[in-house]
């Protein structure tokens, strides 16, 4: 895994504000390699480092995707947030 591109991933989530989502396709493109969407998830399935807030990152059919701690636990920091989740969809 190219840690350039990694660093790059992290420092697009870190800056998704409170209550928003982006795509795994739409942090590729904002870390300069719009075609490494599957890159992104496999980087951000490994991060344990809670100041990255991974979960965030939903697929680009706005469903919430999967999370390095749980399904459940994504969509409870989700709804925290606000983010509305309907039948794990992010409308």
């Amino acid at each position: 895994m190219n840690l350039l591109f990694q660093k790059k991933v992290f420092e697009v989530v870190k800056k998704i504000p409170k209550g928003r989502t982006l795509s795994y396709k739409e942090v590729a493109v904002k870390a300069g390699s719009p075609r490494a969407f599957r890159v992104v998830d496999n980087i951000l399935d490994k991060n344990k480092d809670s100041r990255i807030p991974c979960h965030q990152v939903i697929r680009t059919d706005r469903n919430i995707g999967g999370y390095n701690r749980g399904k459940k636990t994504k969509i409870s920091l989700l709804r925290k947030e606000g983010v509305k989740i309907k039948n794990g969809i992010v409308p």
